[in-house]
């Protein structure tokens, strides 16, 4: 019988030996196919007198015939080791229709070993798709069955070849024989290098049912789980929920994804905040008895530390100790930091204290590295235990043998920095220093943060000149914090200056450095130069956050500048960013203060419309204007709101707003309600409150109230001012009860009848 393959098609095939390498690979994969054993010099021979004759001279070559027609017949190991030493793929088809056509037996069945040899050689040979493709018809028609390594073979090779399509035809033709777990695992695979998900599910839903005659083994699970778990864009449309499924039906298969592949897909879940997830696919796990190493734990761990769940971390801890899973140096690193994070130092403590220690209820022979101790250090410094983190780090040193280095030095100098102990940060520096550790920039933002926020900063200016004289340079933190710095104390110029020394030191610029600069214009009036130095801001790459809008609107609206205001608004909303309750309190401020109270109530409308929460600024700036404007009802109504509807609880300035216009309406009454009121709700009233009553009782004479007043302030540690003087110094004069103000002067009761 005649092939289909036109034989000056496959004369200019040449090797390819990639394709080789896999074709190998393939053929000696699971579940494949191999012929029994054969002689090699058997073999030989026959390669060598079919290499030495043109293939029309093989039928009249009695050493040849004799070889491969004599009784018994050539075994299909003998056929198939001749056939895949030939020179090429077109030499080989020759030799096969010598076969097909001398045979004695004609029995078809003896071909298949040959062909899949016939194969392999076709496939190492440069653009093997089409003619592949052409060779299995070819089989069809002569009647040659496939052995399992020349299906995955022709199935691996028309997907390498774009040749998809035929792939999945060729699959669906096979005997059912034939599509074991190695040749579903390469289809799987074409499948899924074509983005063929839903298909490659199909033929994996076969395999993962619990009666499966094809189940998966490892390979399959490092063709599915590694580009799952990976992330890989082609499982883009698989849900996570049954990307987890798809894990666990592996699982109860005894198939688990690797340890690094687990880790992330842990990492991943927790990450996310889905920690119940994690915990349940690494329990799963546990259940079905899964090779299961530390790494995982280690992730888990990690999230219920972030989300503050200790129960569950000692459950895991206890879990692991129970499936003899050894906790390592990052265990114990997590326990330490996580703990430290959630400020509990005193359980961190006592892990660290256990490590190295031998019992085996720790670490055991785990010994504790800088790292940990470093971890420790920080968490006790952030919690205002320094002295304690100094100590632990001279016991890290004298003890343990361990020297500190630069994070221990910059923890501790934080330490003391946030306590406002700034010269021991200074002395630690030194010490530092002493010790042969180079100082960083951290040291050096650590200590122009201290310097600065407790009002040392041409302190900080002229310590940031002495780093730079030694080569240590600043970054954007560094500019950052010594511009708020000098934007907080009104002084723009050297903010200023600091800001053209960042752009010619070639520091990396960030948005906050601009931000800080643009706040501290604003709160000057400045708003011609915030308005350039957005504009340098835009030219740098960056846009505007929200805080940024809010500082120019609120900044264009103190300088009357409405136009401007409005428009930066036009401008933020036209770069997706919605109004929140800073920039709405401002337009309800500016509104309160021209006067516009009808337009202040409808911001405040739209305000809660849109869902953004009125805060205790948007109440109080509407009450103080109903009340300076004479509007009482509007401004008690609102206040009852506040209080009913909104659970906003009310301050003392808000209390002073509404007590100060209700004393000016003559209602002494209703003030001391509110006062009555302010002590229900736990708001302590201050001076002015105090003299805004005493103003009303004087002018309705009621000194009994006054006294109980006055001692109310003694009790509260309320100190009295000059009004507060003059008020009483007058009234109690006139009344002769000038002892009475002495009293309280004193800080003494003035009345029996007190509270």
């Amino acid at each position: 019988m005649n092939t289909a393959i036109p034989i000056s098609k496959l004369l200019l095939l040449k090797p390819q030996s990639k394709s080789y390498i896999l074709t190998r690979h393939l053929s000696t994969g699971a579940n494949a196919q191999q012929p029994p054993q054969e002689d090699d010099s058997k073999t030989n021979r026959a390669v060598q007198l079919l290499l030495e004759n043109p293939h029309q001279e093989w039928p009249s070559n009695q050493p040849l015939h004799s070889l491969l027609f004599s009784s018994p017949s050539p075994s299909p190991r003998f056929l198939y080791n001749v056939t895949r030493n030939l020179a090429s793929s077109a030499l080989a088809l020759n030799f096969l229709k010598h076969l097909q056509q001398n045979s004695p037996s004609q029995d078809t069945h003896s071909l298949s070993y040959p062909f899949q040899a016939l194969f392999e050689l076709a496939a190492r040979e440069l653009d093997a798709g089409s003619p592949l493709s052409e060779l299995y018809q070819a089989s069809k028609e002569w009647g040659i069955p496939l052995t399992v390594n020349a299906a995955a073979i022709l199935i691996r090779y028309l997907g390498t070849h774009k040749m998809v399509d035929e792939s999945v035809i060729l699959f669906n033709e096979l005997d059912p024989s034939l599509k074991n777990t190695h040749v579903r695992n390469v289809f799987i695979d074409v499948l899924l290098c074509d983005g063929r998900l839903e298909c490659a599910l199909n033929v994996l839903d076969e395999m993962l049912q619990p009666s499966s005659e094809v189940p998966p083994d490892k390979i399959t699970g490092d063709i599915v789980l590694r580009g799952l778990l990976k992330g890989d864009r082609k499982w883009k449309n698989l849900s996570e929920e049954n990307a987890i499924k798809l894990v666990l039906s592996f699982g109860k298969h005894g198939v688990f994804p690797k340890t690094s592949w687990l880790t992330q897909m842990l990492s991943r879940l927790c990450r996310s905040g889905k920690i119940n997830q994690a915990w349940n696919v690494l329990h799963e796990l546990l259940a079905l008895r899964a090779p299961l190493e530390t790494p995982p734990f280690n992730v888990l761990l990690t999230g219920l530390g972030r989300s503050g769940d200790i129960k569950r971390m000692n459950t895991l801890m206890a879990e692991m100790k129970e499936s003899d899973i050894q906790p390592d140096a990052v265990t114990f690193g997590v326990l330490i930091n996580q703990l430290c994070k959630l400020r509990r130092v005193d359980d961190a403590m006592e892990v660290l204290n256990k490590l190295g220690g031998g019992n085996g209820s720790g670490g055991g022979s785990i010994a504790a590295d800088v790292i940990m101790y470093n971890t420790m250090i920080d968490g006790l410094c952030k919690v205002g235990r320094q002295e304690e983190g100094l100590h632990l780090m001279e016991q890290m040193r004298s003890m343990k043998g361990l020297e500190p280095n630069i994070v221990t030095y910059n923890c501790l100098i934080d330490g003391f920095c946030k306590a406002g102990e700034l010269e021991r940060g200074k002395l630690l520096f030194e010490q530092m220093n002493e010790d042969g550790i180079s100082p960083n920039v951290i040291t050096l933002n650590t200590l122009i943060d201290g310097m600065c926020r407790h009002g040392m900063i041409n302190s900080a200016l002229e310590f940031f000149d002495d780093m730079q004289g030694i080569g240590l340079q600043g970054n954007a933190v560094t500019y950052t914090t010594l511009i708020t710095a000098y934007c907080s104390v009104g002084n723009i110029a050297k903010a200023f200056d600091l800001f053209d020394q960042m752009l010619t030191s070639g520091c990396s610029l960030h948005a906050t450095v601009y931000y800080s600069l643009i706040s501290g214009l604003c709160k000057s009036g400045r708003m011609d130069d915030a308005a350039n130095v957005l504009s340098k801001l835009k030219e740098a790459g960056f846009r505007p956050d929200i805080v940024c809008y809010n500082s120019l609107v609120s900044g264009f609206f103190k300088e009357n500048m409405v136009n401007k205001a409005y428009d930066t608004i036009k401008e933020m909303q036209e770069a997706g960013m919605k109004p929140d309750s800073a920039l709405y309190n401002t337009l309800i401020a500016y509104f309160c203060k021209t006067g516009y109270l009808e337009l202040a109530g409808e911001v405040m409308k739209q305000m809660i419309n849109q869902g953004v929460v009125p805060t205790i600024a948007t109440y109080g700036a509407l009450i103080h204007a109903y009340c300076s404007n004479g509007k009482i009802k509007e401004a008690m109504k609102l206040f009852n709101d506040m209080d009913s509807l909104s659970k906003i609880p009310p301050n003392t300035t808000t209390y002073n707003s509404l007590i100060e216009s209700l004393c000016k309406n003559n209602d002494i009454k209703g003030a001391l309600s509110l006062m009555d009121d302010m002590k229900a709700k736990s708001v302590k009233p201050n001076t002015t409150t105090y003299n805004e009553v005493f103003k009303g009782l004087k002018e309705n004479n009621l000194l009994e109230d006054a006294y109980r007043l006055m001692d109310g302030m003694v009790e509260h540690a309320c100190n009295p001012d000059s009004i507060t003087m003059g008020i009483l110094g007058e009234w109690l004069s006139a009344v002769g009860e000038s002892e009475k103000l002495q009293s309280f002067v004193q800080g003494n009761r003035v009345s029996p009848f007190s509270a």
